[in-house]
């Protein structure tokens, strides 16, 4: 492991396709594997850079919302190129800011690359756009009818927070940029201060793809910030039209409340808190209780707990099994060895996070890794609570960013329901049942639909695949708007908005709405899907 990150690094803003360091406040990253910082010093944005990024987005935007599918998507295959092109030195400079293994790193980048590929075939092919047209009937009675037809078009800059726990999937290149620039916005990446040299490296890749595929000047810039300045600054600003975010409730919620409150109110589209419920059914644990045990110890410690669909919260109705279950539970997550959490700041925080749970009233500690580790390593623990005293405690709903859970013991089915009815919005919920018992939890299945963006059943809740029918997402406060998810291609929807040309000549419509479709997508025609022409 190097202890300092890559000498490719400047340190400076990309201000669309020129560096730019013209303040004098800077900041460095850490290496949290070693506890030291690393070398290089980043400039943090001057509100003079940020509005100069938002302007350049702005003009880009004229020009960069006409560009067709096919060119968009030259773009988005070529910044995976360039991403790519980094080769070690992205890599070493990931694992140098984040204390993430090797093996992590090149795995995301997989994961990075795989989404900019996923969203280039959507635009290439085209369908995404859901073209929709009624054709005139200009002898109806008793009135004519008009030729209507509806294309998304893309809303404008988008900014995009990056996320401290995934530097690369949900950071610079991640899905938010990518599909924002599918969509035709342009992007400004507030990075985020504890990668900003991964950052860095990720937006030279953008900026070299934009100019060879043909680009404007400002469809892509990348500004650093440690504190609230920049980003509030971004979010302010009048030709902004959206935001992406990734990170903690407190940090989505202020920048909701900012948008909401701008003249022009504007759309954040926030993933935030969540901790994911696992319901265990009494036959599962009879048959599978200790295979389970040993599935759950892994789920909750992966990646030292810094998911944001780690597996939080464990109910299930008191039993011998369940007691069982418990037990070997605690012993599985114990034998397993600690790992580097990203920072000092979000050990200190998951620390504190998970004393302010254990020390509850009426809760507690079945596990709790007893010895030493090293620096920024997190110490797994798991926690008991009874479900009455859950219900009535809100303090045991909150999330504890690590490798931690709290398992609540419901005396019967009616309790186990209860305790759902009172949880807030969520990410997942994971179902862990036989067949044959699942119909008797019916009225329990509704209750955990109304509460998550998406339920497991018989698996974990770590582990997002990138697809079409994901959502990432949830009711508040697991997200801003329930509507939407962030990982998938479907998350292109939250950089777009429904437009309609009524009566419009033919040669003068967009080509996803003329007669000819000569792009050959599959268009809602008078009501009938097809993919030929009118």
């Amino acid at each position: 492991m190097i202890s300092t990150i890559t000498k490719r690094v400047t340190g400076k803003n990309q201000i669309g396709n020129k560096l730019s360091a013209e303040g004098n406040v800077t900041h460095k990253t850490f290496n949290p594997k070693l506890n030291i910082e690393n070398d290089s010093n980043f400039y943090e944005a001057t509100i003079e850079e940020v509005n100069e990024a938002v302007e350049l987005a702005n003009e880009a935007f004229e020009e960069y919302k006409t560009f067709s599918g096919a060119k968009k998507a030259a773009f988005l295959y070529a910044i995976a190129d360039e991403i790519m092109a980094l080769g070690d030195d992205l890599i070493q400079t990931y694992c140098s800011e984040s204390g993430l293994p090797e093996g992590r790193a090149i795995g995301e980048r997989g994961r990075t690359i795989f989404q900019l590929q996923s969203f280039a075939k959507l635009v290439e092919e085209g369908s995404w756009i859901d073209a929709t047209i009624d054709t005139a009937i200009p002898d109806r009675q008793p009135l004519p009818k008009a030729d209507i037809r509806k294309i998304n078009i893309p809303i404008g800059p988008v900014v995009v927070f990056a996320a401290s726990n995934f530097p690369l999937a949900f950071s610079t290149a991640g899905g938010d940029t990518a599909s924002a620039l599918a969509a035709g916005c342009p992007v400004i990446v507030k990075s985020h201060s504890m990668h900003s040299g991964t950052g860095e490296l990720v937006a030279s890749a953008i900026i070299k793809a934009a100019e060879k595929t043909g680009m404007p000047n400002g469809v892509f810039s990348n500004i650093t910030g440690s504190g609230r300045v920049v980003g509030v600054a971004l979010v302010e600003h009048p030709n902004v039209k959206a935001v992406g975010f990734t990170g903690s409730i407190a940090g989505g919620r202020s920048l909701f409340n900012k948008a909401a409150s701008r003249e022009t109110p504007i759309p954040v589209f926030a993933e935030m808190g969540s901790i994911n419920p696992v319901i265990t059914l009494p036959e599962a644990l009879k048959t599978r209780g200790e295979e389970l045990a040993k599935t759950y110890a892994s789920s909750i410690t992966l990646g030292t707990g810094q998911f944001c669909t780690n597996p939080g919260l464990i109910l299930g109705i008191e039993s011998d099994d369940f007691s069982k279950f418990i037990t070997n539970l605690s012993n599985e997550i114990v034998k397993i060895d600690p790992t580097c959490m990203l920072h000092p700041n979000i050990k200190e925080s998951y620390d504190a996070n998970k004393e302010n749970i254990i020390s509850q009233d009426k809760t507690h500690t079945v596990a709790n890794y007893a010895n030493d580790t090293e620096a920024n390593f997190a110490k797994q623990a798991l926690a008991v609570v009874n479900g009455s005293d859950f219900i009535e405690n809100p303090n045991l709903h909150q999330e504890v960013f690590g490798p931690f859970s709290l398992i609540v013991k419901c005396k019967d089915k009616k309790e186990l329901e209860k305790v759902v009815s009172n949880l807030e919005g969520q990410l997942t919920g994971t179902i862990l049942g036989n067949n044959s018992e699942i119909n008797e939890y019916n009225y329990l299945l509704s209750l955990l639909s109304n509460k998550v963006g998406r339920i497991i059943f018989n698996g974990v809740p770590t582990g997002v695949e990138v697809c079409s029918s994901m959502v990432h997402g949830g009711p508040y406060p697991s997200s801003t708007d329930p509507r939407f998810t962030s990982v998938g291609t479907s998350s292109i929807k939250r950089w777009v908005r429904p437009f309609s040309y009524q009566n419009w000549p033919n040669e003068l419509l967009p080509e996803e709405l003329k007669n000819e479709n000569s792009l050959g997508i599959s268009r809602l025609v008078n009501d009938k899907i097809t993919n030929g022409k009118i």
